[in-house]
């Protein structure tokens, strides 16, 4: 037992002063997007006010839809800057695994309320195609450009940060979404000088709907995967038991393996080991640890080693041993 400790320290100690390079990493690029994220919001919400009124007093729906997109994005920003904010807050008593989920969730109900502000835009538009308005053409010029100037600062934020944080990803999505409608009302504006043509208000409002809802319900699915425990998307379970299996002489069989995100970038694992008849636990959990963590980047695991195989329930008069890995 001692030598399986003693083993199982060093792998630890190896191992954490990698993670505290990589907490580091994350700290300051976490750090770098939250502060993004606020000055995000900040713009956001400013110009949201101004189109809402210019909108409403140029009875343009583009002008409008655009505006709620904004609200939207702004009430997004905001949550994904809270989310972000609590998610680096330590474990405690209560949440063993602490507070990162709160960036999934963030996730989920931004990618929701996206879909729901679609929808309305959509059913506003189709009212408005069937019975056209008369809107401000020049205003909504004004207006359209304005926003497309303040989408495009504020994307050009977020598109460097959201390839680190689905969080963040989802937040540019909604602006994304702003953008096109700035395009838009552009457009719109532009063809109801030169043609009067009332129609191309709301038509283009549901063009640019359609064209986010498809990455919409993709943010949507993910986060709901993690938020139901799934694997992760890029882990082959097979794959990761038969590398075990082929890699780690002892091993008879891997079984009983899940693995689930916590967060948006941390694996968990759980897993039994079936090893042969005198086999050194301590060297199986070394080399289990190492294929986990220089193959798959899973730096944190529970296995347990058993010494007869697996049967059709693993129970029985089994030898275990359990050991962590963290």
């Amino acid at each position: 037992m001692h030598s399986a400790d003693h083993s199982h320290t060093h792998g630890r100690a190896h191992r954490d002063h990698g993670h505290s390079h990589d907490h580091s990493h994350h700290d300051h690029a976490e750090g770098r997007s939250a502060r993004v994220l606020g000055w995000a919001f900040v713009l956001t919400a400013i110009f949201m006010v101004v189109e809402a009124i210019g909108g409403v007093l140029a009875h343009s729906l583009a002008i409008v839809a655009d505006a709620g997109h904004m609200l939207t994005d702004s009430a997004s920003l905001a949550l994904a800057w809270s989310a972000m904010h609590l998610a680096r807050r330590p474990a405690d008593h209560k949440r063993s695994f602490g507070y990162q989920r709160l960036r999934v969730l963030a996730t989920f109900v931004n990618g929701c309320a996206l879909l729901f502000i679609v929808a309305w835009i959509v059913i506003a538009a189709a009212g408005r195609l069937l019975q056209p308005v008369q809107v401000n053409a020049n205003a909504m010029l004004v207006l359209g450009t304005i926003g497309l100037i303040v989408n495009i600062v504020v994307f050009a934020m977020l598109r460097r940060e959201g390839g680190h944080d689905m969080n963040v990803a989802a937040a540019t999505l909604h602006v994304l979404g702003d953008l096109l409608g700035s395009v838009a009302a552009i457009a719109a504006a532009a063809i109801i000088l030169w043609t009067g043509w009332l129609q191309i208000d709301p038509l283009l409002s549901i063009v640019v709907s359609v064209l986010i809802v498809r990455s919409a319900l993709a943010l949507v699915r993910r986060s709901a995967h993690i938020l139901m425990e799934g694997t992760p998307d890029w882990l082959d379970v097979v794959e990761l038991r038969r590398t075990l299996e082929e890699h780690i002489p002892a091993v008879r069989d891997i079984h009983h393996v899940h693995a689930w995100l916590v967060g948006p970038n941390e694996t968990l694992l759980t897993m039994h080991a079936s090893v042969i008849e005198g086999a050194n636990h301590a060297t199986v959990l070394h080399e289990a640890q190492h294929v986990l963590s220089d193959r798959y980047g899973i730096t944190h695991a529970t296995i347990q080693i058993e010494t007869e195989p697996c049967g059709d329930d693993c129970g029985g008069a089994e030898e275990k041993h359990e050991a962590k890995i963290d």
